[in-house]
């Protein structure tokens, strides 16, 4: 039994039994009550009509007006007869000096009531009555002669057992009624205990709560953020990882995510914009990776459940990856120039052409040293020298002309080199994907400005260019002109790493629609930040 009393369908079942059977007894008990005081009223009201037609009766009239020999025995006679076929315990009669005339217990005739006459004021009383033949419902009514002059008073009265008897005659019918609500009662609750059951999945109140602690533990303790949607797309749980990474408070808890979010990307893969798994959004401060499943129950939708994983440092060192891995092409680029042209020179020299050998190397020699005293000449910073020369090495081996603008300058230690080494990287890289599929001549201009308050880098190509129209969009992650034959490949986050990057350090970036694409990056240099932001 007491298994089964931890039962929670048994626990509501035995719960709302006893509130209805409580409700029911306090019910069917204010029920009694007030039909016993209607038969009450009602047996009263019958006292008095018993007690008007034995006042009614001429003799009895006649007699009480104007005593006479036999009179005594007629009003005795006659309030026996009206109580005995009216039903009543007594009939009394007496006058106006309240001496009975006529009483069920012979000994009391000729004898005074205790009690005042209260019909003097001419009406009809009603009420219980504890005289001497016991608790009675009482009816008490003026006697009048045949003048119209009051001369006693009747009282009728029935016993107290007849309206006890009467009750009990009814009772049994409203019980019935009550335990029929009662079991009517008893049932809806044995079924609303099994829905609850059912809607709780068979989990009793323990194993509930357990389960929500577990969930709390859960939820709060893993290093992913955790955000669920219902149908209605209402958000219904957020976990702390989440709250950080989105910048959500725990009020979103009921509400949607246009009235917490601004419009962009990150809330369309959030309300389920793209199914595509792992797919990276990046924010202001992350760069996340998002997975969307709906949740389905029995082949009913019932919302569904976003994580995010927050790869913000992972993507730094890819980047950092992909700037050492294009200096590393660049640098097989440049070996691999070099051993052309030693292979070159090897085979004019077996050949027997020393002359032709030593113009093709004073040749080779003067290209080479005219870039290389362009680039020192103009940049002072050595990594973005040594980038520029293996980028112009890797150019020659694509057939593209690689330019150096002529108003490029550059010093030695210039702010943020590191972040300008990754944007000029990037931008040329794109540059050269751009001009994969066009054909000669293929150019590519950079140019570097280094000025009192910012460094702007110039990269133009005379590429296909940007369609109409995409000049904001070539920025959002996921966004990509190209096509690639390896599907693994994520495209489109090159530019909006780029894009994160400058707009951190509080820069733009502007990029032209049309043949012949043209980024220019603009960096505030750090002394003009520190003068326009007050101390």
């Amino acid at each position: 039994m007491r298994y089964r009393m931890r039962r929670l369908s048994s626990q509501i079942f035995v719960a709302q039994l006893v509130i209805l059977t409580i409700t029911i007894v306090i019910g069917f008990l204010l029920l009694a009550r007030a039909e016993r005081g209607h038969l009450d009223s009602q047996f009263e009201t019958r006292a008095a009509a018993i007690a008007q037609a034995a006042a009614g009766v001429p003799q009895v009239r006649s007699c009480m007006a104007t005593p006479a020999p036999g009179c005594s025995a007629a009003v005795q006679s006659i309030a026996s007869g009206i109580a005995h076929h009216a039903g009543a315990s007594y009939v009394v009669i007496i006058d106006m000096h309240q001496v009975r005339h006529s009483h069920p217990d012979p000994a009391l005739i000729g004898k005074k009531v205790s009690e005042p006459i209260v019909t003097i004021d001419g009406r009809v009383h009603t009420g219980v009555d504890n005289g001497s033949t016991g608790r009675s419902a009482n009816g008490r009514v003026p006697l009048y002669g045949p003048d119209g002059r009051m001369v006693g008073e009747v009282s009728a009265g029935i016993r107290e057992s007849s309206v006890s008897s009467a009750l009990w005659r009814v009772l049994p019918s409203y019980a019935l009624w009550f335990a029929i609500a009662l079991l009517v009662g008893a049932f809806a609750s044995w079924q609303l205990a099994r829905r609850l059951k059912r809607r709780t999945f068979g989990l009793e109140l323990d194993e509930i709560a357990q389960l929500l602690q577990e969930r709390e533990a859960t939820l709060h303790g893993i290093r992913e953020g955790v955000i669920a949607f219902d149908a209605d797309g209402r958000v219904t749980v957020v976990n702390d990882e989440a709250q950080r990474l989105l910048h959500l408070s725990t009020g979103a808890i009921g509400s949607r995510l246009e009235e917490r979010m601004p419009a962009g990307r990150l809330r369309d893969m959030l309300a389920g914009g793209s199914t595509t798994p792992d797919d990276i959004v990046f924010t202001d401060d992350h760069c996340l990776i998002i997975n969307r499943m709906p949740v389905c129950i029995a082949g009913t939708l019932h919302g569904a459940v976003v994580t995010l994983r927050d790869r913000t440092e992972v993507t730094g060192l890819i980047q950092e990856l992909d700037g050492e891995r294009g200096l590393t092409d660049s640098l097989r680029a440049q070996q691999h120039e070099f051993a052309n042209r030693m292979h070159a020179v090897a085979g004019m020299l077996e050949l027997g052409l020393p002359e032709e050998a030593l113009r093709f190397v004073l040749e080779v020699q003067g290209t080479s040293a005219e870039l290389d005293n362009t680039l020192r000449t103009h940049i002072g910073a050595p990594q973005i020298v040594g980038l520029l020369l293996g980028k112009a090495a890797e150019a020659s081996e694509h057939g593209i002309d690689f330019v150096i603008d002529p108003d490029t300058r550059l010093g030695e230690a210039p702010e943020k080199v590191q972040a300008l080494t990754t944007i000029l990287g990037n931008l040329i890289d794109n540059a050269f994907e751009a001009l994969a599929t066009v054909s000669a001549p293929r150019r590519v201009v950079v140019g570097i400005v280094e000025e009192s308050d910012q460094v702007t880098v110039l990269v133009t190509d005379n590429g296909p260019g940007l369609p109409a129209g995409a000049g904001e969009e070539i920025f959002r992650d996921g966004y990509s002109t190209k096509s690639t034959q390896l599907p693994s490949r994520r495209r489109g986050l090159g530019l909006a790493l780029i894009q994160r990057m400058v707009t951190r350090m509080g820069g733009t970036i502007e990029v032209s629609e049309g043949p012949g694409a043209r980024f220019r990056v603009k960096l505030p240099r750090q002394e003009s930040a520190s003068e326009v932001v007050p101390t």
